[in-house]
């Protein structure tokens, strides 16, 4: 019986026929729904030796240890927050994402959703849609000049920067450490980022060292004109408190691609008119789909090569 790729995240019929035609030597199982990916993983375990996810999806230890022929796992975005890393390099597993694959297309959603929220043009949208005419709202704000923090200013973040900068928005960030390649300023305070920024906007990676950082405290230091902006991970922001600080006009308003409660939408906010929601999309585009697909493709080729993967872990 042929070797299986195991296939744990949504994907079109024509990319799994890629995958299938890239690797005729495997059988290709999709599995994307946690019911489907326990009875493939118990059906087909013993067989599994690459698994293709997402690292909203992961991949535990406790799944690695039933496909014991495993070798390779990749997650098709850049995140990896749910795949077991540290088990998998101390089994011999090799590790992979698809890093940079997505970032033009999560950069251009970022700034949608800056300039939605900023302007409030969801807002516009109904009140026109109702018959409200401009003299009977208020005056939307400016985007250019606005001051952008970015929290975690790694490529995707980089990218945003470059497109804030065409806004003439000036541009301040806050990281583990400063980057020399880069000339905005740096503020090792998060706390003393959002009190200058105007806009906040999250493109830090997900995971238990990032839960919650964008607190009730951090909501309060942007203030009552101040808006949010997450494309990294609904975990990194508190919804509860986001959602007291719109509520209570401690904030002006949010933009989100993230959340918590994924893939429900979050209750606490659905209510707001403050607030647009996008059901975490901003790395989907068929460009961006088709590059992912195709890294994942060139990880799993050099690593059956024995080969370096092209983007590892």
């Amino acid at each position: 019986m042929k070797p299986v790729l195991l296939v744990l995240n949504l994907q079109v019929p024509a990319h799994l026929l890629q995958m299938a035609q890239a690797f005729p030597d495997f059988e290709v199982i999709y599995a994307p729904e946690a019911d489907q990916a326990e009875a493939a993983i118990a059906e087909h375990g013993a067989r599994v030796q690459c698994v293709c996810t997402i690292g909203a999806t992961g991949l535990s230890a406790a799944q690695m240890q039933r496909m014991p022929e495993l070798a390779l796992v990749c997650a098709m975005g850049a995140g990896y927050e749910n795949i077991d890393v540290s088990h998998a390099v101390a089994h011999g597993i090799a590790v992979g994402n698809g890093v940079g694959t997505n970032d033009e297309c999560v950069a251009d959603h970022a700034m949608g959703l800056l300039i939605a929220a900023v302007r409030g043009i969801v807002k516009l949208d109904k009140a026109t849609r109702a018959g409200v005419w401009r003299s009977a709202m208020p005056l939307p704000a400016n985007v250019s000049g606005k001051r952008l923090g970015i929290v975690g200013l790694g490529t995707i973040g980089a990218k945003i920067a470059k497109r804030a900068a065409a806004f003439d928005m000036p541009i301040g960030y806050h990281n583990r450490k400063p980057k020399e390649s880069v000339s905005y300023p740096y503020f090792d305070s998060l706390l003393e980022l959002a009190a200058w920024a105007d806009v906040l906007l999250v493109a830090t990676p997900g995971g238990a060292g990032t839960r919650h950082l964008i607190d009730a405290e951090v909501l309060s230091a942007l203030g009552e004109k101040g808006v949010l902006v997450n494309i990294a991970r609904g975990s990194v922001v508190d919804t509860r408190a986001l959602a007291e600080a719109v509520r209570t006009g401690r904030l002006a308003g949010a933009g989100l691609d993230v959340y918590e409660s994924e893939p429900q939408p979050p209750q606490e906010l659905i209510d707001l008119d403050a607030v647009v929601l996008t059901p975490h999309v901003g790395g989907w585009s068929p460009e961006a789909v088709q590059n992912s697909v195709d890294r994942f493709i060139a990880n799993m080729r050099n690593h059956l090569d024995g080969k370096p993967l092209v983007s590892p872990i």
